[in-house]
């Protein structure tokens, strides 16, 4: 029905209720960019966040479970094109740009709400306007597809390069290795 958010997913043809409130989300997408989990780890804490009754997800249609969580998790689309997205913003790094976007789009505080659902959240994200975050992110889009920048943006890029540049994050191993190198270098 028109207007209706999800609260429960069709897997192996019966309906299971999901947790479909903001922070739940946010937790899965921390997953998800952690290096520290494999492929497969990422997607049991998908599936064991999202779902109320995550026993009941069987080996059968485990898959099909993965694949309706990231259609919610994306807002009820599923990419047409198979290329990797780009991606343009982190949920734990921006946190500090997100909320206080979201917040001004809503016209109130919305992590003190007892509940948000998802598609709500990514809705007011939507409705952002003017403001730090869309600009990092239009900056943080252009970049990434190699278009240049206005004279402004560039000269804003350069004084504020840590708060457009996406951060990697490297595994407890890979950081490690980087401090094994330096302490030999230094």
């Amino acid at each position: 029905m028109i207007g209706e958010l999800p609260t429960a997913l069709e897997v192996g043809g019966e309906m299971l209720r999901i947790r479909s409130d903001f922070r739940v989300v946010l937790n899965i997408y921390a997953a998800w960019n952690d290096p520290e989990l494999t492929p497969e780890e990422q997607c049991i804490v998908c599936i064991c966040n999202l779902n109320e009754e995550p026993e009941r997800i069987t080996q059968e249609n485990a898959q099909e479970a993965v694949e309706k969580a990231y259609w919610f998790c994306a807002g009820g689309e599923m990419p047409l094109d198979e290329r990797e997205p780009i991606k343009v913003i982190d949920w734990e790094q921006d946190e500090r740009l997100i909320f206080p976007a979201i917040n001004k789009a809503a016209g109130y505080e919305t992590r003190s709400l007892p509940y948000l659902h998802w598609w709500s959240f990514v809705g007011l994200l939507g409705e952002v306007g003017e403001g730090l975050l869309s600009q990092v992110l239009h900056i943080r889009t252009k970049r990434a597809k190699g278009k240049k920048l206005e004279k402004w943006e560039a000269e804003y890029y350069r004084d504020h390069r840590s708060l457009i540049d996406l951060k990697p994050r490297y595994t407890k191993e890979e950081l490690a290795e980087r401090d094994r190198i330096n302490a030999m270098l230094g």
